[in-house]
């Protein structure tokens, strides 16, 4: 196996973020995401499993062939197993690389803020993040307003620093999947990512 995907987008299946995703944010970044690129990047999202696939199968081979995680954070994302598994697997990638160390403080994972923030566990508040609270609007009618320039200035931005992560990304490695583990006497066992 080797890299398919740049980016992996991570989200929480359910309204508003995933309407926020579908019609504003993914759209963006697929139309400013090459602008920042020397080559068409590939994105992962969900929407993009074929009818018929193993839903399970198909979600870890990409999760594993990614090179970044582009997580969309939201108390909701902390909540969810199948969320937790693939930001505790790139958690993991980072520490067998050697990443987000006194030697080496990058990483892999590039974090959207959709909501909140203050009820993050202790290591997602780590991590820098790109706040896009004040443009969450899920509904469609955003799209024709005022917020949705401020969006794509945002996701013009976002971009650039994306490319600059990309760049950094070691080479390919039998990467680990990993079951969420939601509190410390407990870990989940998923029909998915064990």
């Amino acid at each position: 196996m080797t890299y398919v995907y740049d980016i992996f987008i991570s989200y929480r299946r359910r309204p508003p973020v995933e309407d926020w995703v579908r019609y504003h944010f993914y759209p963006l970044l697929k139309k400013w995401l090459p602008q920042s690129m020397p080559r068409e990047p590939m994105i992962f999202i969900d929407v993009g499993v074929e009818t018929g696939t193993e839903w399970a199968i198909a979600l870890e081979n990409a999760l594993k062939s990614s090179r970044c995680l582009l997580p969309v954070l939201s108390p909701d994302y902390f909540r969810s197993n199948w969320c937790l598994a693939e930001w505790q697997s790139m958690i993991e990638r980072e520490q067998q690389l050697g990443l987000r160390t006194a030697q080496n403080p990058n990483g892999i994972i590039y974090p959207v803020v959709f909501s909140d923030g203050e009820h993050f566990p202790d290591e997602a508040k780590q991590i820098q993040q790109r706040d896009l609270r004040k443009w969450n609007s899920s509904y469609l009618s955003f799209a024709e307003t005022k917020g949705i320039v401020e969006l794509e200035q945002q996701v013009q931005e976002l971009s650039e620093e994306l490319w600059n992560m990309l760049q950094r990304v070691p080479p390919w490695q039998d990467f680990p999947v990993v079951t969420p583990k939601v509190s410390p006497n407990v870990t989940v066992h998923l029909p998915r990512l064990q």
